[in-house]
């Protein structure tokens, strides 16, 4: 059974280009994202990270860069070591002048095994209110303006 996807929209008081910097470059990132190792916003590009469940289980997030439109889009594929399913990563930013509007979709999380608790559509749903609406909101405010 397909489910819709996880999505969620912001306005951020920051320009296009300066938000873009913020979801594609690894320093920046590690200040409100996750701490990669390496990330370059180009297709086929491969990352992984740790990221840990309520209980501290750690899962090895395996992810691709499959769209790249500068200043506009960003994709990547989302899937756990050892675990079946694969979803897909979007962040789209719109220019409204000094503003900028994120659009956050996390498509095919219903692919993820069910059987497994920590993969529930609310703790993803969970995870991207907090990493949007509290973290990046927090780096912008603090160093983007």
């Amino acid at each position: 059974m397909k489910t819709n996807p996880f999505y969620i929209e912001r306005v951020f008081d920051t320009t296009c280009e300066k938000l873009w910097k913020a979801i594609t470059e690894k320093d920046l990132m590690k200040l409100w994202y996750f701490d990669l190792e390496e990330f370059k916003a180009e297709i086929g590009f491969k990352f992984q990270f740790i990221g840990c469940s309520e209980d501290n289980t750690q899962y090895v997030h395996l992810c691709e860069v499959t769209e790249v439109i500068p200043s506009k889009k960003l994709t990547y594929s989302w899937k756990y070591e050892g675990y079946e399913g694969i979803s897909y990563l979007t962040f789209e930013l719109i220019d409204l002048g000094k503003k900028t509007k994120l659009i956050l979709t996390h498509a095919g999380l219903e692919t993820f095994p069910k059987t497994n608790p920590d993969f529930a559509p609310k703790n993803f749903e969970n995870g991207w209110n907090h990493i949007i609406n509290i973290s990046l909101k927090e780096y912008i405010d603090k160093h983007l303006n």
